[in-house]
């Protein structure tokens, strides 16, 4: 069978998307997968020959209406699929998958559980964990005959990393203070704090964008420990550089995920948001740090971290306040043991 998946953003859920399109092709031998996805995403489809990665330019060459029928005829063009499967679910894949529906491909769209999500945020059913966003995209897949499960292990093949590690300190350790949405970041001064706990540790900084990399080059200036990864290096280099930390400390972010898809224990830290919306680390719940709903009850505020209301920032900024140095120090401590 000849598959065509869709899904252009973001970083974490195209992660998550490249592991289960790993199980799948794991599960079937007789299947091939072209993954659309942007181009720059690339690095984290490189395990099996029966996945190819389709890069898209959205900014430029596919961008808006013209730019995708260009890119549906480029791609209808290579390739006669059995079918295509849309792990997107937003404007710009409805119109593909209308245009693959003209000329007759069998189309299947997950289904993003948009309501429930809603529903729990809301207080308006019980709260529970709801099916993990891998579960989602699995499910999706069943409607073709196709089924998988994830197995634990690593789902992206990475290389010896260009970075010689010091390995003579306690443990050499990934940070990554940022999310797409500020309102899951820990706070600059907190991150500060442990590092100087974590004198011991080597420290890796990773991070994206001007204000990001400006905050990280004075930590690197300030502690003698820490270096900058993200900048210095091609995001494939960021990758085999993470496989080999012995932990990552991150936000409900994209590192997150990166690091599970490439078997490094990672540390999350959740505010606003809450793994049981479906955003989970894969096989690194247990490291999650957070507040309860008992002692937060705003939680969760928001279900990507989006806010939107005064009240959402209220709970963004009470939730991250509770979490203390301390608390986060002795979960590090715990794992590199």
């Amino acid at each position: 069978m000849k598959l065509l998946v869709i899904r252009f953003s973001s970083l974490g859920d195209v992660a998550l998307a490249a592991a289960v399109t790993d199980a799948l092709l794991e599960a079937n031998p007789n299947l091939s997968i072209w993954f659309l996805s942007t181009s720059s995403y690339q690095p984290l489809f490189n395990k099996n020959p029966r996945l190819h990665f389709v890069g898209a330019d959205l900014k430029n060459q596919h961008k808006g209406i013209i730019g995708l029928y260009t890119l549906f005829k480029t791609i209808l063009s290579k390739v006669k699929f059995d079918a295509v499967v849309d792990i997107h679910d937003v404007i710009r894949t409805k119109f593909l998958l209308f245009m693959f529906q003209i000329k007759g491909v069998n189309t299947i769209r997950f289904d993003k559980g948009r309501k429930e999500k809603k529903l729990l945020l809301k207080g308006k059913i019980p709260f529970k964990k709801l099916p993990h966003t891998t579960e989602r995209y699995l499910n999706a897949f069943k409607n073709i005959n196709l089924f998988a499960e994830l197995n634990k292990k690593n789902w992206l093949e990475t290389e010896k990393s260009p970075f010689v590690f010091d390995k003579k300190s306690r443990g050499n350790v990934g940070i990554a203070p940022y999310a797409a949405h500020q309102s899951k970041e820990w706070g600059i001064k907190k991150i500060t704090l442990l590092i100087e706990r974590l004198s011991s540790c080597n420290i890796y900084l990773f991070g994206g964008g001007n204000r990001e990399i400006k905050q990280l080059k004075i930590l690197t200036e300030k502690f003698d420990n820490c270096t900058l990864i993200s900048s210095n290096y091609s995001f494939k280099e960021e990758l085999d550089i993470m496989a080999e930390l012995d932990l990552m400390i991150s936000m409900d972010s994209a590192n997150m995920h990166l690091s599970a898809l490439v078997g490094t224990k990672v540390i999350s830290i959740w505010g606003p948001t809450h793994y049981y919306l479906g955003f989970g680390p894969l096989n690194n719940e247990e490291l999650i740090i957070e507040k309860s709903i008992e002692e937060c009850p705003c939680r969760p505020a928001s279900i990507f971290g989006k806010i939107t209301t005064s009240k959402q920032q209220e709970c963004a900024e009470q939730t991250m306040s509770l979490i203390s140095v301390e608390e986060v120090l002795e979960k590090t401590l715990q794992a590199l043991n």
